[in-house]
């Protein structure tokens, strides 16, 4: 199948397709006659593994770190769990996070009950004030799990 076919196949952009390409998630495929990629059943099985894993937020690190489990069946899967662990810990330190910015806001929009004037807005002021109004993990000499192993920009998924 060319690279179309397998997006559609997939529900994956053609961009995301050859961004893990580069990244070595996904084998190169071989070309045709025509110079077209033909994908296979194995492309299609190992893009569908990547999605799953991205959309348990699983970093390039992680995903890559699995693929090389599924590349050699008989090593022990031990190092799958361990992987496992460690990112439900991130998970969690992220909900935490939520949890401390979401009872921030809900502080902040206690401050304005009523619409008024913009310079008489509780909100506003809270905000300008600084208080503790920060994002998670930003400045604070602490990196947010997803900003460690996470490219600049993320490929266009559909």
């Amino acid at each position: 199948m060319k690279i179309g076919d397998l997006a559609a196949a997939t529900d994956t952009s053609v961009e995301s397709i050859r961004y893990y390409e580069r990244e070595g998630l996904l084998p190169v495929p071989a070309r045709t006659q025509g110079n077209y990629r033909a994908y296979d059943a194995a492309h299609v099985q190992r893009l569908q593994f990547i999605r799953r894993c991205r959309a348990l937020d699983m970093t390039l690190d992680e995903v890559r770190a699995l693929l090389q489990f599924i590349d050699t069946p008989q090593d022990d899967c031990a190092g799958v769990n361990a992987l496992l662990d460690e990112h439900l810990g991130h998970v969690r330190h992220r909900i935490a996070e939520l949890r401390r910015l979401e009872k921030e806001l809900q502080q902040l929009r206690a401050q304005c009950a009523s619409p008024r004037a913009a310079d008489a807005c509780g909100i506003l002021r809270g905000l300008a004030q600084g208080g503790e109004a920060r994002r998670p993990g930003a400045d604070d000499g602490h990196h947010r799990h997803d900003d460690l192993h996470r490219p600049k920009a993320r490929p266009a998924a559909r």
